[in-house]
């Protein structure tokens, strides 16, 4: 393979940011035919390299060749004609457009006098959403569409030109196990036209099932490549972070204490039924289901963002009615929520007023807010969650995905919970950063919180939890302890299999 002419090349890139050196002199290439694995921790430079690649940033140092001819990318849309395109990881379509004109936008196909072609627009659209096997039409408006179903639509981009290279920057975060099964096969057909495929993506399994060579870049720099079928995951980790980390099982006993929350016979039709569960001082209790199965809307139940249609919630063995998010915090109650970036952060704010929005209110003295009891309880949470950012005046839209958690996992511990729910803690995040959230989840159960874990990855629920909710289609299929769950019971109780020992 390493004999042919890469389908594009970069050639000693730098890339510099206001007091950060983003990239640093980086190497990378991608041949055609190729799936090529590019690794990072968050902040290592992987999206910079990319948005380099596309046209988004220009470099300040260093070359970059397309089938070995020099190219300069001053646009986007220029990548795009040269057959480069980027699949972003954050969504960037117009939500009031139809998935047809977000597929085509800037290259809308034309009649006579500039008039838009519709009909040759949305049959060109349908081909494409037919191939990537969506049940949606080109006609659809993008703002009726689920994440899911909007990520299928960036990646129909890629569809539209005859592409050299195409790079998808964590393409499943935000897509079922069929769609993935979709976008494998697309990504295999693509390279057997000879595309060349770079992904980017923090899921080892989804690394070593679909890549051929994978790269490795730290603090900006070049690490290595490595041909995927030569390495294992502890090689790769070690590459990427300079050394080993634990993937063992919880099996630590804690001491636990009182039943801080229960919920009996709760349920909100149709989303979920009849759930019954508790969570202790002291007790991680993790839920796990495949997307769908209502884990996320019994988290929204409890912090009032959704009403019960019958059951009970109880904390300290007391019903409580949760009426609005308002009343779930002046409870105990918080949410960190599935979607850090859409839900649980003001990106365009700094680091200090996204920890301290939740408590304004409590801190301001007339007209104005007591800026030196703000910082200090930023200074808390920076030293005691270990955040990495310069200052508290860091735009939080700045940050590596793994310090943007710790931010909202701190503006809820500064509220003083006794119960804290953590949706997905890890999604699009490193395997450095994971291991840290891991700890940081483990420390603070061990300091008497009681905390609700709800993931999509089998080895993080296994890893964190004491006990196991397990779910199907709304239900609680098995409830199991951290000595007696096994991937197979779990696998089985997450896909109905079972239901005659249902808790």
């Amino acid at each position: 393979m390493t004999d042919q002419t890469p389908a594009l090349r970069l050639d000693g890139i730098v890339k510099t940011f206001p007091g950060v050196r983003a990239l640093d002199g980086v190497s990378f290439e991608v041949l055609p035919g190729e799936c090529h694995a590019l690794l990072g921790e968050n902040g290592a430079g992987k999206s910079t390299l990319m948005k380099v690649l596309a046209g988004m940033h220009q470099p300040d140092e260093g070359r970059i060749f397309i089938e070995e001819q020099e190219v300069v990318l001053p646009t986007p849309l220029d990548a795009k004609a040269k057959g480069v395109v980027l699949i972003h990881q954050e969504l960037s379509l117009a939500e009031e457009m139809t998935a047809a004109e977000n597929i085509f936008l800037g290259e809308l196909p034309r009649k006579r006098f500039g008039m838009v072609d519709w009909k040759t627009l949305f049959a060109r659209a349908g081909e494409i959403l037919k191939k990537l096997n969506c049940d949606f039409g080109p006609e659809t408006k993008v703002s009726r569409l689920s994440i899911a179903k909007k990520q299928m639509v960036e990646i129909a981009r890629a569809l539209t030109v005859d592409a050299k290279a195409v790079i998808f920057d964590e393409p499943t975060a935000s897509l079922t196990d069929a769609e993935k099964v979709v976008l494998f096969d697309i990504i295999r057909d693509l390279k057997a036209d000879g595309v060349g495929i770079v992904y980017i993506s923090h899921r080892m399994d989804e690394i070593f099932t679909i890549s051929d060579r994978l790269s490795v870049l730290r603090d900006g720099a070049y690490r290595g490549t490595l041909v995927t079928a030569e390495t294992d995951e502890d090689e790769v980790t070690r590459l990427m972070i300079g050394r080993s980390l634990d993937y063992s099982r919880n099996v630590q006993h804690a001491e636990l204490g009182d039943i801080a929350l229960e919920a009996r016979n709760l349920s909100c039709d149709p989303l979920f039924r009849d759930v019954n569960f508790h969570v202790r001082q002291g007790e991680v209790l993790g839920f796990y289901g495949l997307v769908g199965a209502g884990r996320t809307e019994i988290a929204e139940t409890l912090f009032g963002l959704r009403h019960p249609s019958s059951g009970q919630i109880l904390l300290d063995r007391e019903e409580v009615h949760v009426a609005s998010p308002a009343d779930a915090i002046a409870r105990g109650i918080s949410l960190v929520p599935e979607s850090r970036k859409e839900q649980g952060l003001v990106l365009g704010m700094n680091c200090r007023d996204n920890m301290t929005l939740p408590q304004i209110g409590d801190l301001t003295a007339g007209p104005f807010v007591a800026n030196g009891a703000e910082i200090a309880i930023y200074d808390q949470y920076r030293d005691r969650l270990e955040i990495k950012a310069p200052s508290w005046r860091s735009i939080v839209g700045n940050l590596s995905g793994g310090n943007q958690q710790k931010i909202v996992i701190g503006k809820w511990l500064a509220m003083k919970p006794r119960v804290l729910i953590v949706d997905e803690p890890t999604r699009g995040i490193d395997v450095g950063s994971k291991s840290e959230i891991h700890n940081l989840i483990r420390e603070l159960a061990r300091s008497g919180y009681a905390i609700i874990v709800i993931s999509s990855e089998m080895p993080e629920v296994l890893h964190v939890s004491d006990r196991i909710v397990a779910m199907y289609q709304g239900r609680v299929m098995r409830e199991f302890t951290s000595d007696e769950v096994t991937e197979d019971n779990l696998v089985q109780a997450i896909s109905g299999i079972g239901g005659e020992r249902a808790a």
